[in-house]
């Protein structure tokens, strides 16, 4: 039996794979209240809890299993866990650093249950569960005192054990694929690398690893300053099933930077923008046509091998995307003798 990365690299060599879109947008759909949240599990929790998207893995789990199967419905190939922010790190903002390996487990299993299902009713197109790592809420290379620029909220070996707890989860779990998504540090994606290398050694088949840089603004550069194709540099080290870029952007600001990054990535390429650019209230209002427009573009230049969504994407638009992604060939992934290296 193939293992998952090279199941996953053969059907990427014959199609471009749907990933699915926005969890937290989906969510929001359902107006829950501080009581919804909480649930008969931690009624009586001292710290609010609203607002904690994670802990929906337990208290509203057919709310989760839902949206994962609307997405599957859509046509998505690989769905995200529901574990963005469930580290210790991000989860110590509502006191609930020990229910880190609850929450990711749950995930996993409500994610695996969906993916399970669709692929037993299709059983020649296989589906797949991403375990969702996300960047934390503190970075390792910036000071967040602009008086004391050397001050650092957390340290690489805090990122290191929180990622290492979450990967381990994720994997008890039954996830196919390790995510670590919207990376505004490499110092953090760096740890998160480190976390999961120290996981794989222990697990019978190292699960596939997709990681996915967040470019802030306009000026092309993640939050701790490096290009795109610097970033890509920084991480090519590790094994991966694939690079990318993901949220900040919509998709016609993020086009040249998923340009630059196919022509030097020798493993495949994922995007995942938002839907267009925020409104004025941190609303998303383009509609799943206007985005697959613009997403075209990324298709017809032969510039991706998985695409997606992120803030603001729905059902509606992954409709819309894996409708265009079945029209076009995917990437093709470079040798490193061919790869457009940037020079000096």
């Amino acid at each position: 039996m193939p293992s998952k990365t090279s199941a996953l690299n053969a059907l990427m060599q014959k199609r471009i794979l749907v990933l699915d879109g926005a969890m937290g947008t989906m969510i929001q759909r359902y107006a829950l209240s501080e009581e919804a949240y909480r649930g008969h599990l931690f009624a009586s929790w001292p710290r609010p809890l609203k607002g904690n998207n994670d802990l929906l893995s337990l208290t509203q789990p057919h709310i989760i299993r839902d949206i994962h199967c609307a997405y599957l419905e859509a046509g998505a190939d690989i769905i995200e866990t529901n574990t963005f922010n469930a580290n210790r790190i991000s989860m110590a903002d509502y006191g609930m650093e020990a229910q880190v390996p609850d929450l990711n487990q749950a995930s996993a299993r409500l994610a695996r249950e969906a993916v399970d299902m669709f692929s037993r009713s299709q059983p020649d197109r296989p589906r797949f569960v991403a375990g969702a790592i996300g960047p934390t809420n503190k970075t390792a290379s910036l000071s967040p005192d602009v008086n004391d620029p050397g001050y650092r909220a957390v340290t690489f070996e805090e990122l290191e054990a929180a990622y290492y707890e979450q990967a381990c989860a994720l994997a008890e779990g039954g996830v196919d694929i390790l995510l670590v998504e919207t990376i505004f540090d490499t110092l953090n994606a760096k740890a998160a690398l480190f976390a999961i290398a120290r996981l794989q050694d222990q697990l019978p088949e190292p699960l596939p690893v997709m990681v996915s840089a967040t470019i802030t603004d306009a000026s092309g550069r993640t939050l701790s300053g490096q290009t795109i194709e610097a970033f890509y540099i920084s991480v090519s080290h590790f094994p991966m099933l694939s690079v990318g870029i993901n949220c900040a952007l919509g998709a016609a600001e993020m086009k040249p930077y998923i340009h630059a990054l196919s022509r030097v990535a020798t493993c495949a390429v994922s995007a995942y923008p938002n839907a267009g650019l925020p409104n004025a209230f941190g609303g998303y209002d383009q509609t799943p046509q206007a985005m697959a427009e613009q997403v075209e573009a990324f298709l017809r230049d032969g510039d991706v091998n998985i695409i997606g969504g992120c803030c603001g994407t729905t059902p509606e638009h992954i409709r819309r995307l894996a409708d265009l992604a079945s029209k076009y060939a995917p990437r093709k992934i470079p040798s490193l003798s061919d790869a457009l290296l940037p020079t000096a």
